[in-house]
């Protein structure tokens, strides 16, 4: 972020900033903005002292807010900040950390309101805390109405069940519905994303040797090996047969090339037993793919497609991009 001016010394007037609509354009609430920074933030960047209880407003450009992870209720939601509004109120009213991940769309110049001079304007302007009353309680009946269409999915999504039953991972379903959503959010935020998919090698030779209850077996085996070895914000997938898949959010291509080649080491370790006796070692091979601007999820998947069957012609048991 670039410190760029001051509000009292830029061309931005009161009227420019909603939480002060119908504001006196003078007097005690003109001279306690006068002194507040004006940062510019590049797109794609990252504001980066949200960890304190600020308010932002938007002056010119874009902003993207969504929820910390840590508070469990993220779901892919993105929020867009255009000019005129202000994100972290909450914040100061909580005198509690901001949590919010605020990322540039494009050029954007941001207003800095530190959380006494918020307080101070509140006891100066009625006007201001008409206008954030009114913002917080649409801001309440918004998130109501997420609340509800998020017990209404629940129940959908537990009578569709989104888990396979064999393996215990996510299933196509639940793929289908989630990771356009995923990649829409990725693509709104400017991070990156990849997507690993695998094959176990010679699976039809391992079932046709040892019987279908092994198979199971050996599939069961794979899938505990992708579900300890990732972190909780990745998904694991039972893409069909001995096809699985991994997505990894915010997550670069080189990272990415890493995980795969755990997993693959990892994947030779894993013990498989069927009939109260040991089988062969299964192997598999990793196709990793990275998403790139504008890529939809089809194209993501043909791509780690594609380098899967690489890594299945340069010999198997191995990892291509």
């Amino acid at each position: 972020m670039e410190h760029i001016s001051t509000f009292g010394a830029s061309a931005y007037q009161l009227g420019d900033l909603h939480l002060f609509r119908d504001a006196d354009g003078a007097g005690a609430v003109c001279t306690l903005l006068a002194g507040c920074a004006i940062v510019r933030v590049q797109p794609g960047q990252l504001i980066a002292d949200t960890h304190q209880a600020r308010l932002y407003i938007v002056l010119r450009g874009a902003l993207t807010v969504a929820a910390d992870t840590r508070t469990g209720m993220a779901d892919g939601t993105v929020s867009t900040v255009l000019p005129g509004e202000s994100v972290g109120e909450q914040s100061v009213l909580d005198e509690e950390t901001n949590l919010a991940a605020i990322t540039a769309l494009q050029e954007t110049d941001v207003l800095v309101i530190e959380a006494d001079i918020v307080w101070r304007l509140i006891d100066e302007s009625n006007v201001l805390a008409r206008n954030l009353l009114r913002l917080l309680s649409f801001r309440i009946r918004a998130a109501n109405a997420q609340v509800r269409r998020r017990q209404k999915l629940g129940e959908f999504y537990r009578q569709l069940s989104m888990l396979d039953g064999l393996t215990g991972l996510y299933n196509r379903a639940w793929l289908n519905d989630l990771l356009p959503s995923m990649i829409a959010t990725a693509h709104a935020s400017a991070a990156p994303m990849a997507l690993i998919m695998i094959d176990l090698d010679h699976f039809k030779q391992f079932n046709d040797s040892h019987g279908h209850v092994a198979g199971d077996q050996a599939l069961r085996a794979a899938a505990q090996v992708l579900t300890a070895a990732l972190r909780p914000s990745d998904c694991a997938v039972r893409y069909g047969g001995e096809e699985m898949m991994v997505l990894l959010p915010d997550t670069s291509g080189k990272v990415a090339v890493a995980v795969a080649e755990r997993l693959c080491e990892r994947m030779q370790l894993a013990d498989v037993f069927g009939d109260g006796r040991a089988l062969p070692h299964i192997t598999a091979s990793f196709g990793v793919a990275s998403l790139l601007p504008e890529q939809d999820e089809h194209g993501l998947i043909a791509a780690a497609d594609a380098a899967l069957y690489r890594a299945k012609h340069e010999g198997r048991n191995r990892v291509a991009l």
